[in-house]
């Protein structure tokens, strides 16, 4: 378990804007980890504007969603939020690295930092402990995200003034 994140310096969301791609499953777990992302975001002055949520039935469903906002250009910086549960069957393996997979191909297809919010758990206690617990997903996501729209505007902005 990784527990040991980075500090960063703050950043003023003002600016940015983001596209967050929520599943539906695991209800209770999803809906704190999309609360304490939103909560950075908004803490950091994104403004209400440019915070878009889409919701689809599952984290199967989440890099379709993303790959929608990405390819829009709206966004300095995407989301999938989902919670997998271990079940009888290995299911879950196959969608949490799917989705995985497709939401990194999607960064890097569309040149957009996309932040993976999956949690990953084998139990319910576990996602609850990740998303209303000690350890705050949506706050390292929300983190993670804004550091990442910084860097893409730093690097990716073209200024006709160059030419």
């Amino acid at each position: 378990m990784s527990t040991y994140k980075p500090e960063y310096e703050p950043v003023d969301g003002s600016a940015f804007s983001f596209g967050i791609v929520c599943s539906r499953f695991n209800p209770e777990a999803v809906e704190a980890l999309l609360e304490n992302t939103l909560k950075v975001l908004r803490d950091s002055g994104v403004k209400e504007e440019n915070l878009k949520v889409m919701r689809v039935p599952g984290s199967n469903e989440v890099p379709w969603g993303v790959q929608i906002l990405a390819g829009s250009g709206e966004f300095d910086c995407c989301i999938g939020l989902g919670v997998l549960l271990r079940g009888g069957t290995v299911h879950f393996e196959v969608v949490a690295q799917s989705a995985s997979d497709a939401l990194q191909i999607t960064s890097l297809n569309e040149m957009i930092p996309v932040i993976n919010g999956i949690v990953v758990a084998d139990t319910e206690e576990q996602a609850l402990e990740r998303t209303q617990g000690d350890i705050n997903r949506g706050l390292e996501f929300g983190e993670a995200a804004l550091q990442m729209a910084k860097l893409k505007r730093a690097y990716l902005t073209f200024d006709e003034q160059d030419t």
